[in-house]
């Protein structure tokens, strides 16, 4: 391997456990907050226990949550022998292990990855996405989920979803059982710090999500595209995805709002602006992101291949 593509890489790496580092920081921070708001100085160290409590959690256990979030199934090649090997021959592409694969039985075409790290991933996709895209669509979308899985951003995503979600619970948690006047005593701000906590903590963990994941989605569009090698069937998957996503509601995210930032095209209702509170780019500037790189020749492919224990089919 080139000395100066292993210090790439190793820097890669390196920034993206920084960048969790900073995410467990914000959200810890943020949680303590929420602590002092509802019960003071008492309330803030309950807090940073919690906090710690939940970051050791999701670290082992966000991927299983989120899964389990959208009622994900397990599925072999005996069960889905195209898009196993699909998965299979883009895993072996971009030199990844081959991930767990999952389906999700949701009309709304869509798809996400999680796991810990590349040796703990796992892809989902909706049935929806199975009955809408073609092949070479179909594979685009699935190397830019691997894409998330190779650049290491799955962790700090899937991290992300699941603290969200437990500062959303805390601060509703305190809204009903905590705060009251012998709060103030401890420094607390008793009933207004309560409805402080319930607007603005929610809100505030969604833009560190938000934020996270939108300067990601434009790296895995272009890694994606070199792993698949059409970056014009992702980009003709993304105009598809975006289009029916408006129509067809998605439930189990609807229920999980924490999760969207994972999927590659946002499945929540009344989301379409590309502004701060949006949970990911414009999708017109993405295509046009791929268009530019397909007419560059910029889709050549960057990542090694190794061998696999993937059977693949040679093309005619």
């Amino acid at each position: 391997m080139d000395p100066a593509s292993g210090c790439r890489k190793g820097a890669g790496r390196d920034m993206n456990y920084f960048r969790t580092m900073l995410l467990l920081a914000a959200m810890t921070a943020l949680f303590m907050a929420v602590g002092y708001l509802i019960g003071g100085t008492g309330g803030m160290m309950i807090a940073f226990l919690f906090a710690v409590g939940t970051n050791a959690f999701a670290y082992w256990n966000s991927d299983k949550m989120v899964l389990r979030m959208h009622n994900a199934e397990p599925v072999t090649r005996a069960s889905a022998p195209e898009l196993y090997d699909m998965v299979g021959r883009l895993a072996q592409r971009a030199n990844l292990p081959m991930p767990k694969v999952y389906l999700i039985r949701e009309q709304q075409p869509n798809a996400f990855a999680t796991g810990r790290n590349p040796e703990n991933a796992a892809v989902a996709a909706t049935t929806g996405i199975l009955q809408l895209l073609d092949r070479d669509e179909l594979e685009g979308v699935i190397a830019h989920e691997l894409a998330h899985v190779k650049n290491r951003d799955i962790l700090t995503m899937t991290v992300a979803a699941t603290v969200a979600g437990a500062i959303s619970m805390l601060a509703q948690f305190g809204f009903f059982f905590g705060g009251g006047g012998r709060d103030r005593d401890n420094g607390g701000m008793g009933v207004i710090g309560m409805l402080l906590a319930v607007i603005f903590a929610p809100m505030a963990a969604a833009l560190i999500q938000m934020t996270i994941s939108r300067t990601r989605e434009y790296s895995a569009d272009k890694l994606g595209a070199q792993i698949s090698g059409e970056p014009l069937a992702l980009a003709s998957a993304l105009r598809k995805i975006s289009a029916y996503a408006g129509r067809i509601p998605m439930p189990s995210a609807e229920r999980n709002p924490t999760s969207a930032p994972l999927f590659i095209i946002n499945p929540l209702s009344g989301q379409r602006m590309d502004n701060l509170f949006s949970t990911h780019p414009n999708v017109e500037n993405r295509i046009r992101a791929l268009e530019a790189m397909a007419a560059t020749g910029g889709a050549r492919p960057e990542v090694a291949v190794r061998p696999s224990p993937i059977p693949t089919v040679r093309r005619r």
